[in-house]
């Protein structure tokens, strides 16, 4: 169990001390169940006024919102972000593996960095390089000739294929698979011909992946993920497509292949999104949009209908499978209120 002065954070989070700094603080916690010996923090305006009734034994929050709290604070322009990097130094998540387990199997010939870590029944294949302070969870799969880089992290049951490169200070959930064949198939009178999936997949530096996500290796070229990208769970990220730095990608999200997404984009969840086409740079699709053309202005767009009364629903239903209709009638109508006016 840790424990920091309430001085020692305000040093680390460069956020100015109100109150006693000598404070113990041991965990943090949401505003509504933090308790005393605990930091909780206030992002949200709407919520001050729910000070009155917080426990915690200090709260990260702007100098504006001071006046509603009487107990000690860390004052700081950003409280969410600053709640990023607290959650961090108070982080109490176990490492996936310590040491090299017993039961890991690896390759005399591959080449392992200083302070590995390799869980229970984990398998390095051959060829494969590992930087240091790698972590593998147990029962985690490194292919032929794959590279990960310093820093990074599998958890358990993670499952990278031959010849992939994962960056630095990656965190790979558990469950996730890279580098599997993408969909690459070839129809000869009705008979399906698999194409071999030639390509790899390329994971930059400082990328975040969720547990049951799919990334397929390209056909011929690679398929890329580009620096400081994060992916949510349980994603389809198909062959060839090339996502661009610091892209965030929401949960259930499937992207067909040959697509090449921008930089600084925001993907929101259960979207689907069509390939052989490119999205540019800072665009926003929000939940559960369907990208069936390239979008080439930055921006933020979106698709499909609420949710509806079924009744309701059904009636919007039987008026979209009638536009095209509508639309030939309203344009005869045009037609002869233009010919009236002339």
């Amino acid at each position: 169990m840790f424990a920091f002065r309430l001085e020692q954070l305000a040093k680390q989070l460069d956020a100015k001390l109100h109150g006693d700094g000598n404070i113990t603080i041991t965990g943090i916690a949401s505003m509504k169940s933090a308790v005393s010996g605990q930091i909780t923090f206030l992002s949200d305006k709407k919520l001050q006024n729910n000070l009155s009734e917080c426990k915690a034994s200090a709260v990260v929050m702007t100098e504006e919102s001071l006046k509603y709290w009487q107990g000690a604070a860390l004052i700081v322009k950003d409280p969410y972000f600053t709640y990023a990097k607290l959650a961090q130094y108070l982080d109490t998540t176990p490492a996936p593996a310590k040491d090299i387990a017993a039961s890991a199997v690896i390759d005399s010939s591959a080449q392992l960095g200083s302070n590995i870590s390799i869980g229970a029944n984990a398998v390095i294949e051959s060829g494969v390089i590992l930087g240091d302070n790698c972590v593998i969870g147990a029962g985690c799969f490194v292919g032929k000739y794959t590279k990960i880089g310093a820093n990074t992290k599998l958890w358990a049951n993670v499952t990278v294929y031959h010849n992939c490169i994962i960056g630095d200070n990656c965190l790979v959930q558990s469950g996730t698979v890279i580098g599997a064949d993408g969909f690459g198939y070839a129809n000869d009178k009705g008979n399906w011909i698999k194409i071999p999936q030639l390509g790899r997949v390329v994971i930059g530096n400082n990328v975040e992946i969720g547990a049951s996500t799919t990334i397929d290796r390209g056909a011929l070229d690679d398929t890329v993920i580009g620096d400081g990208v994060i992916i949510d769970n349980q994603c389809q990220i198909a062959h060839n497509d090339i996502i661009g730095d610091h892209t965030a990608v929401a949960g259930g999200v499937i992207m067909a292949g040959s697509l090449t997404i921008g930089r600084h984009c925001l993907i929101g969840g259960a979207s689907v999104i069509n390939g052989h086409m490119e999205i540019c740079d800072q665009v926003t699709v929000t939940g559960m949009g369907m990208v069936m053309r390239p979008i080439t202005e930055p921006g933020v767009y979106s698709s499909g209908i609420p949710l509806q009364e079924n009744k309701v629903w059904r009636k919007t239903a039987a008026l979209v499978l009638h536009i095209d209709e509508m639309n030939k009638r309203l344009k005869e109508l045009e037609k002869k209120l233009l010919n009236v006016s002339t």
